[in-house]
């Protein structure tokens, strides 16, 4: 499609204005509670200012990478081992109907128990180390990833299921070729909103019991009310949501490009 000239100059304008305005946002508030800590002179143990945090974060230097490699492990290999179960549960669920009626209320339930209770029994279960924690960003990310899934895979619409029905295609070639390319964009969704949740899974299972990771920092660090420490691992969590979000939809560009457009 030819853009008409006089669009032409303003293009560049409008595609770096979405990415300029958070950062230039995070920017003002940074700046604003840095003027605020600075003016009201809060103790540092209360609210520390961000240049307060950035030095105590810094000063861990070499040991933070560490810290933030196995909270990043537990969060992918739960969220993995979430859509290698989920995907296919998800499909079995569609082409077996009475799986539908039966599995669902089950998996409602499973998902309206808090992780949160269920994490000191899996450490009783499973010992100490990652796994535990993994179990538990496995159960966070399981529920929006099946729930996704099965909701694209049934939304195929009618008037092209009939279609397809008189060619007399096979189960597996209706599941490949129509039901699944139509379920990608609700099954990138669960995704998306799963990333996200993985994060809080690990920090959670590290909460409970931990010897590493970003959220035994953080316990570690308010314990001895180095609450700068404990902002800044705070604020490499956020990061590490942010990218792993924009890392799944970067994947959805890549796989389904014509569902973004």
């Amino acid at each position: 499609m030819k853009v008409p000239l006089r669009e032409t100059p303003w293009l560049p304008v409008r595609w770096a204005v979405p990415a300029i305005l958070p950062v230039l946002t995070v920017v003002v508030v940074v700046l604003l509670w840095e003027g605020v800590a600075r003016l009201l002179r809060v103790p540092v143990w209360i609210l520390p200012s961000p240049l307060s945090i950035v030095q105590a974060t810094a000063a861990w230097g070499s040991r933070l990478p560490y810290h933030v490699g196995v909270t990043l492990y537990e969060t992918l290999a739960g969220f993995g081992i979430a859509i290698a179960v989920g995907i296919p549960l998800a499909a079995l669920v569609v082409h077996v109907p009475i799986l539908y009626s039966t599995f669902y209320p089950l998996l409602l339930g499973l998902q309206s128990v808090p992780k949160v209770a269920i994490a000191p029994l899996l450490l009783i279960w499973l010992g100490y180390g990652e796994l535990p924690k993994i179990v538990v960003v496995f159960l966070v990310c399981f529920f929006p990833i099946v729930v996704s899934t099965v909701t694209g895979l049934t939304a195929v619409p009618p008037e092209l299921m009939d279609l397809v029905r008189s060619l007399s295609p096979s189960t597996s070639q209706v599941f490949v070729k129509i039901r699944f390319p139509t379920s990608l964009p609700y099954l990138f969704v669960g995704l998306k909103v799963a990333i996200t949740l993985a994060v809080i899974g690990a920090v959670i299972g590290e909460f409970v019991s931990a010897e590493r990771g970003l959220g035994y920092l953080i316990l570690a660090a308010t314990s001895q009310l180095n609450t700068s420490l404990g902002f800044g691992a705070l604020a490499l969590l956020t990061i590490m949501s942010i990218l792993l979000y924009y890392g799944v939809e970067a994947l959805e560009r890549l796989i389904s490009p014509w569902a973004r457009s």
